[in-house]
């Protein structure tokens, strides 16, 4: 009688005997996860150069001017004093950081080789120290100067620079000496530079703006919504003030739309090869029922095919992804990282594995009385 052992024996067969079919469907499950792989990893690339310094903001909220008629902005905000203080004596409140940012443009002392840069004014590290504020790995903080002629440059800005610690750097006709070196922050696809709080209002002030920080970091336990609304404010959480960032939430939708796509277009690939092949075996499937073989045995062979077909095809592909991607990330933002790389492969199996189940319907409507029809 045979046995549940002897029909996984005819899927190994199928993959040996057919190979060309398996080799073609492997090659189309590697190419797509090259694909969504790569997608992915410059969408985390472009996302880092879009928040990395954002992220590294202190405080359990980012407090934000609220428009009457639009959504927070970073770029817009603007705190002002008054509202400073109400928030800094706010009941439940424990400390208020102004932070200030706006754009602009450096270079060298000396020379005319002009850099894009986000400017990034936080208290000075003396008041830091002076107001015990302790901030344990943060790239962010470390780079904040002690002194209003000095400047904390990412290593982005002092790459493009040409520039190091102790050399000077003009920006908006003043000059800057470089304090500290260190950090991979972008904000806005723009490298960051980290002045003085006193530093960056003056700077700011002379670029035309208000000289007021654009957004508070609070920490605390206050009413944050009674607060917010009596300044006319918006407390938004680290992660939520992501959405005031200009085109962030169009570039990272367009790009996962794509990848969502991807992952679709994979499962129909997989689903389609599978219900083919399980139709050309239509009689084969019902001479191994009849010969006493279940649904569920038959189900688990034609699933181990697939689970084969999909481990060998994402695992090349992934060896692609590793590969082209530490290429790409000498020229493009590119991310290469277990969320952009092993997470995608996942969900490309389990879609995968759905698409090849959906075409087994066939196995269980095959009726074994057709292997002694006339077409046999």
């Amino acid at each position: 009688m045979p046995t549940e052992r002897s029909f996984m024996f005819v899927a190994w067969r199928e993959l040996r005997f057919a190979r060309g079919r398996f080799l073609l469907i492997g090659s189309v499950v590697a190419l797509m996860t090259l694909l969504v792989g790569f997608l992915s990893g410059l969408t985390g690339g472009l996302a880092g150069q879009n928040i990395s310094a954002v992220l590294q903001l202190p405080g359990d909220r980012l407090v934000l001017q609220k428009p009457t008629s639009d959504s927070p902005s970073f770029s817009t905000s603007a705190i002002s004093t008054d509202v400073v203080s109400t928030w800094e004596n706010a009941s439940g409140v424990d400390e208020v950081i102004p932070i200030g940012i706006a754009q602009s443009r450096g270079a060298k002392a000396g020379s005319e080789d002009l850099t894009g840069m986000a400017l990034f004014g936080l208290p000075s590290g003396n008041q830091q120290r002076a107001q015990g504020a302790e901030y344990s790995d943060n790239e962010l903080h470390d780079l904040v100067p002690s002194a209003d002629n000095e400047i904390g440059l990412s290593s982005g800005v002092a790459e493009d620079l040409g520039v190091g610690v102790r050399d000077s750097v003009t920006i908006s006709g003043s000059t800057y000496t470089v304090s500290e070196v260190g950090g991979d922050l972008w904000y806005s696809h723009t490298p960051v530079v980290v002045l003085t709080e006193t530093a960056w209002s003056s700077m700011n002030q002379a670029m035309g703006g208000t000289g007021q920080p654009t957004v508070l970091a609070v920490t605390g336990d206050p009413d944050w919504e009674s607060v917010a609304t009596q300044t006319d404010t918006e407390a938004m959480t680290i992660l939520s003030s992501l959405t005031a960032l200009d085109a962030f939430m169009s570039e990272i939708g367009s790009l996962g739309l794509m990848i969502g796509m991807l992952f679709g277009i994979s499962a129909l690939v997989v689903g389609a090869f599978f219900t083919v092949w399980t139709m050309q075996r239509q009689g084969d499937i019902a001479v191994l029922k009849a010969l006493g073989a279940t649904t569920g045995s038959l189900v688990k062979d034609a699933l181990g095919q697939a689970f084969i077909v999909l481990t060998a095809g994402i695992g090349v592909g992934l060896l692609a992804v590793a590969g082209f991607g530490t290429l790409a990330g000498q020229a493009l933002p590119f991310l290469l990282s277990p969320l952009t790389t092993l997470l995608p492969a996942l969900i490309l199996m389990i879609l995968g594995l759905a698409g090849a189940a959906f075409a087994l319907r066939t196995i269980t409507k095959t009726d074994p009385l057709t292997a002694l029809g006339s077409n046999r």
